[in-house]
Protein backbone atom coordinates (compact mmCIF):
# COMPACT_ATOMS: atom_id res chain seq x y z
CA UNK A 1 0.00 0.00 0.00
CA UNK A 2 1.34 3.50 -1.02
CA UNK A 3 1.66 5.36 2.01
CA UNK A 4 -1.09 8.23 0.12
CA UNK A 5 -3.25 5.37 0.12
CA UNK A 6 -2.66 4.70 3.95
CA UNK A 7 -3.24 8.33 4.85
CA UNK A 8 -6.64 8.36 2.65
CA UNK A 9 -7.77 5.10 4.56
CA UNK A 10 -7.03 6.35 7.75
CA UNK A 11 -8.87 10.08 6.89
CA UNK A 12 -11.69 7.66 5.63
CA UNK A 13 -11.33 5.43 8.66
CA UNK A 14 -11.41 8.13 11.07
CA UNK A 15 -14.43 10.13 9.18
CA UNK A 16 -16.62 6.97 9.14
CA UNK A 17 -16.01 6.75 13.02
CA UNK A 18 -16.87 10.16 13.79
CA UNK A 19 -20.12 10.38 12.07
CA UNK A 20 -21.37 7.37 10.92
CA UNK A 21 -24.25 7.64 13.49
CA UNK A 22 -24.97 10.75 12.48
CA UNK A 23 -25.20 9.68 8.77
CA UNK A 24 -27.18 7.20 9.36
CA UNK A 25 -29.85 9.30 11.20
CA UNK A 26 -29.47 11.53 8.25
CA UNK A 27 -30.91 8.92 5.71
CA UNK A 28 -33.36 7.63 8.04
CA UNK A 29 -34.65 10.51 7.88
CA UNK A 30 -34.74 11.00 4.03
CA UNK A 31 -35.62 8.18 3.08
CA UNK A 32 -38.95 5.52 2.74
CA UNK A 33 -36.83 2.02 3.43
CA UNK A 34 -35.45 2.81 6.77
CA UNK A 35 -33.29 -0.81 6.92
CA UNK A 36 -31.81 1.01 3.62
CA UNK A 37 -30.03 4.00 6.44
CA UNK A 38 -26.90 2.10 7.15
CA UNK A 39 -25.75 0.76 3.53
CA UNK A 40 -26.38 4.33 2.05
CA UNK A 41 -24.08 5.72 5.09
CA UNK A 42 -21.51 2.75 4.18
CA UNK A 43 -21.73 3.75 0.78
CA UNK A 44 -20.74 7.62 1.41
CA UNK A 45 -17.70 5.83 2.64
CA UNK A 46 -16.76 3.44 -0.30
CA UNK A 47 -17.19 6.49 -2.27
CA UNK A 48 -15.08 8.35 -0.10
CA UNK A 49 -12.33 6.07 -0.72
CA UNK A 50 -12.71 5.92 -4.20
CA UNK A 51 -11.44 9.94 -4.48
CA UNK A 52 -8.31 10.25 -5.95
CA UNK A 53 -7.04 13.41 -3.44
CA UNK A 54 -8.69 13.81 -0.24
CA UNK A 55 -6.65 16.84 0.81
CA UNK A 56 -7.97 18.76 -1.55
CA UNK A 57 -10.98 18.66 0.53
CA UNK A 58 -11.41 21.66 2.37
CA UNK A 59 -14.55 20.77 4.65
CA UNK A 60 -14.82 17.03 5.56
CA UNK A 61 -17.88 17.08 6.88
CA UNK A 62 -19.86 19.21 4.39
CA UNK A 63 -18.21 17.00 1.40
CA UNK A 64 -19.66 14.06 3.47
CA UNK A 65 -23.17 15.35 3.35
CA UNK A 66 -23.13 16.49 -0.08
CA UNK A 67 -22.28 12.90 -1.11
CA UNK A 68 -24.67 11.71 1.08
CA UNK A 69 -27.46 13.94 -0.34
CA UNK A 70 -26.91 12.84 -3.39
CA UNK A 71 -27.17 9.60 -2.34
CA UNK A 72 -30.60 10.30 -1.09
CA UNK A 73 -31.58 11.54 -4.60
CA UNK A 74 -30.63 8.51 -6.00
CA UNK A 75 -32.02 6.26 -3.80
CA UNK A 76 -35.34 8.26 -4.31
CA UNK A 77 -35.01 8.06 -7.87
CA UNK A 78 -34.34 4.25 -8.06
CA UNK A 79 -37.41 3.70 -5.39
CA UNK A 80 -39.56 5.36 -7.99
CA UNK A 81 -38.46 3.45 -10.90
CA UNK A 82 -38.73 0.28 -8.82
CA UNK A 83 -42.77 1.42 -8.44
CA UNK A 84 -43.67 2.26 -11.95
CA UNK A 85 -42.24 -1.48 -12.82
CA UNK A 86 -44.44 -3.54 -10.81
CA UNK A 87 -46.48 -6.04 -11.74
CA UNK A 88 -49.58 -6.64 -9.45
CA UNK A 89 -49.81 -10.17 -10.82
CA UNK A 90 -45.94 -10.61 -10.19
CA UNK A 91 -45.03 -13.30 -7.13
CA UNK A 92 -43.23 -10.60 -5.26
CA UNK A 93 -45.78 -7.74 -5.49
CA UNK A 94 -47.64 -8.84 -2.20
CA UNK A 95 -44.27 -8.35 -0.55
CA UNK A 96 -43.20 -5.55 -1.61
CA UNK A 97 -46.99 -4.21 -1.00
CA UNK A 98 -46.48 -5.08 2.55
CA UNK A 99 -43.27 -2.80 2.67
CA UNK A 100 -45.40 0.08 3.07
CA UNK A 101 -45.88 2.53 5.47
CA UNK A 102 -49.48 1.96 7.82
CA UNK A 103 -51.86 4.02 8.02
CA UNK A 104 -51.21 4.55 11.78
CA UNK A 105 -47.65 4.88 11.64
CA UNK A 106 -48.23 7.97 9.11
CA UNK A 107 -50.51 9.26 11.92
CA UNK A 108 -48.05 8.75 14.39
CA UNK A 109 -45.74 10.73 12.88
CA UNK A 110 -47.98 13.14 12.33
CA UNK A 111 -48.99 13.78 16.08
CA UNK A 112 -45.65 13.77 16.57
CA UNK A 113 -45.04 16.39 14.46
CA UNK A 114 -47.98 18.11 16.02
CA UNK A 115 -46.28 18.14 19.11
CA UNK A 116 -43.02 18.98 18.22
CA UNK A 117 -44.62 21.83 16.51
CA UNK A 118 -45.95 22.80 19.78
CA UNK A 119 -43.15 22.47 21.92
CA UNK A 120 -40.80 24.95 19.58
CA UNK A 121 -43.40 27.87 19.02
CA UNK A 122 -43.04 27.92 22.94
CA UNK A 123 -38.88 28.49 23.33
CA UNK A 124 -37.54 31.90 23.00
CA UNK A 125 -37.13 32.83 19.77
CA UNK A 126 -33.44 32.51 20.04
CA UNK A 127 -33.43 28.96 20.69
CA UNK A 128 -35.75 28.37 17.97
CA UNK A 129 -34.15 30.34 15.31
CA UNK A 130 -30.86 28.01 16.42
CA UNK A 131 -32.48 24.65 16.18
CA UNK A 132 -34.55 25.11 12.94
CA UNK A 133 -30.85 26.69 11.28
CA UNK A 134 -29.52 23.39 12.39
CA UNK A 135 -31.63 20.49 11.75
CA UNK A 136 -33.83 22.31 8.81
CA UNK A 137 -31.01 23.88 7.25
CA UNK A 138 -27.80 21.85 8.59
CA UNK A 139 -25.65 24.53 9.29
CA UNK A 140 -22.42 24.05 11.24
CA UNK A 141 -22.07 25.41 15.13
CA UNK A 142 -19.76 28.77 13.55
CA UNK A 143 -22.69 29.30 10.38
CA UNK A 144 -25.35 29.76 13.05
CA UNK A 145 -23.30 31.61 15.05
CA UNK A 146 -22.34 34.22 12.40
CA UNK A 147 -25.79 34.99 11.21
CA UNK A 148 -27.49 34.87 14.76
CA UNK A 149 -24.29 37.47 15.80
CA UNK A 150 -22.96 35.55 19.11
CA UNK A 151 -20.50 32.76 19.41
CA UNK A 152 -20.43 29.19 18.82
CA UNK A 153 -20.50 28.49 22.37
CA UNK A 154 -23.40 30.29 22.91
CA UNK A 155 -25.18 28.27 19.93
CA UNK A 156 -23.96 24.98 21.35
CA UNK A 157 -26.13 25.87 24.89
CA UNK A 158 -29.17 27.64 22.90
CA UNK A 159 -29.27 24.17 21.26
CA UNK A 160 -28.82 21.95 24.21
CA UNK A 161 -31.32 24.12 26.40
CA UNK A 162 -33.93 24.02 23.05
CA UNK A 163 -33.51 20.29 23.12
CA UNK A 164 -33.73 19.93 26.98
CA UNK A 165 -36.90 21.70 26.69
CA UNK A 166 -38.68 19.88 24.02
CA UNK A 167 -37.64 16.30 25.15
CA UNK A 168 -39.38 17.87 28.22
CA UNK A 169 -42.55 19.33 26.70
CA UNK A 170 -42.59 16.02 24.33
CA UNK A 171 -42.71 14.03 27.32
CA UNK A 172 -45.62 15.25 29.14
CA UNK A 173 -47.94 15.53 26.24
CA UNK A 174 -47.44 11.86 25.39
Amino acid sequence: MRPMDNAKLTFVARLFAEHRGALQAYFYRRIRTKSDASDLAQEVYVRMLRLGNTDSIRDPQRYLYAVASNLVKEHALRDRQQLRCVDIDETGAPELLSTLPSLDGELDALQVAGRLRAALEQLPSRWRTAIILQYRYELTYDEIADRMGVSSNMIKKYLAQALGRCRRHLAQSE
